[in-house]
C-alpha cells in the first residue's frame, strides 16, 4: 500500500526542520513494520516565514518528499483539503497531521494496519491532553461537548488526524461547500471506519497557530456548519425572555401602584431589555448563517497554487 502524508504549514520554520526528520524516520519504520511506502506532501499555506525555503530544500535532497505552495492564506481547512486533492489520486491511503505533530506520528501505523483490516477511514483520537495548558485544555473540552450536542456525530478529542483510503477521500472531494468543517464532513460519508487512540505531546517549537480567536471563529464556524440549534436557540432564549419581562412587568406594576417608581419607567424599562434582547440575538445568529450562504453562492475557488 501507498500512503501520502499530508501536512499543512502555516509559518511553521522553528519546527519544521525537526518535523521533516521525524516523519522520514516514519517512512522508513513504516516500510519495515508493516511494507507500505509512505511519501509526504508539505502543503504551504501561504507563510511569510522560510516554511517554504525549508520544504523546497527538504524536496530537493529527498524523492519522497513534495511540496505545495498556495498562492494566500487560505485556512487550515481549505490547506488541508489541497493536499488531498491534490494527492488522494496517486496513493491508497491519505493521512492528515498537523506541522507540529503534536499528534503522536507512530499512530500512522497502527492506521495502516486498520486500513490492511479493510477500514476507509481511521481516526486519530487523543487519549489525554496533560501538555496543553489549563485554558487550552478546558476550552477544547468545552468545544467537544458543545459540538456532541449539536452533532452526535462529531468525536471527542478528534482534530484533523486521519486516514482514508482513496475511495473515500474521492467521496470527500463530492462535497461542494466552502465553510469547511472537515470533522463533522467525514463522519458523514459512511464508511468503514477505526479509532486509534494516542497521547497528545508537546510542541517542541514554534507558536500554536491557533490563539484565542481563532479558536472561537473555528468553533462557531463548526456549530454552524453542521446543525440549526443556534436557530432553534433563538426561539427559545426569545421564550425565556418573554418569561422575564413578564415576572419584570408585574414588579414593575406592583412598584407603579405603590407609587415607588417615576412615571413613564415601568413601560421604558420592559420594552427595552425584552425587545432589544430578542432582536439583537435573534439577528446576530441569523446573520451568521445568512454570512454562510454568502460565502457559499458566490463559489469562490478554495485556492490556487
Amino acid at each position: 500500500m501507498t500512503i501520502t502524508i499530508v501536512v499543512p504549514c502555516y509559518n511553521e520554520q522553528e519546527v519544521l526542520p525537526w518535523s521533516i526528520a521525524q516523519l522520514l524516520s516514519l517512512t522508513d519504520r513504516l516500510r519495515h513494520d508493516t511494507g507500505d511506502e509512505a511519501r509526504l506532501m508539505f502543503v504551504d499555506d501561504g507563510s511569510t516565514d522560510s516554511t517554504w525555503d525549508i520544504i523546497a530544500q527538504a524536496a530537493a535532497k529527498h524523492d519522497g518528499i513534495s511540496g505545495l505552495k498556495l498562492a494566500h492564506n487560505v485556512g487550515h481547512q481549505n490547506a488541508l483539503w489541497a493536499g488531498i486533492e491534490q494527492t488522494y489520486r496517486e496513493c491508497d491511503a491519505t493521512v492528515s497531521i498537523d506541522a507540529d505533530l503534536q499528534d503522536d506520528s507512530l499512530a500512522i501505523i497502527d492506521m495502516a494496519r486498520h486500513v490492511a483490516q479493510g477500514a476507509d477511514i481511521v481516526y486519530g483520537i487523543r487519549r489525554r491532553r496533560q501538555t496543553d495548558t489549563w485554558f487550552k485544555r478546558t476550552s477544547a473540552q468545552a468545544f467537544y461537548r458543545i459540538m456532541r450536542t449539536v452533532d452526535r456525530n462529531m468525536l471527542y478529542n478528534h482534530a484533523d488526524f486521519r486516514m482514508m483510503t482513496r475511495r473515500a477521500a474521492h467521496a470527500l472531494m463530492q462535497y461542494p461547500e466552502r465553510n469547511m468543517f472537515l470533522r463533522g464532513i467525514v463522519r458523514q460519508l459512511g464508511f468503514h471506519e477505526a479509532m486509534v487512540y494516542y497521547d497528545r505531546t508537546a510542541r517542541t517549537a514554534g507558536e500554536s497557530k491557533y490563539p484565542l480567536g481563532k479558536m472561537i471563529s473555528f468553533s462557531v464556524d463548526g456549530i454552524t456548519s453542521f446543525s440549526t440549534a443556534p436557530l432553534k436557540f433563538i426561539t427559545f432564549a426569545g421564550l425565556a425572555m418573554t418569561l422575564v419581562a413578564l415576572v419584570t412587568i408585574i414588579t414593575a406594576l406592583a412598584e407603579h401602584f405603590s407609587g415607588k417608581t417615576i412615571e413613564g419607567w415601568t413601560s421604558l424599562l420592559v420594552s427595552l431589555w425584552f425587545i432589544g434582547g430578542v432582536v439583537t440575538t435573534g439577528v446576530g445568529i441569523t446573520g451568521v448563517y445568512v454570512g454562510k450562504i454568502y460565502t457559499e453562492v458566490k463559489r469562490r475557488p478554495r485556492y490556487f497554487i
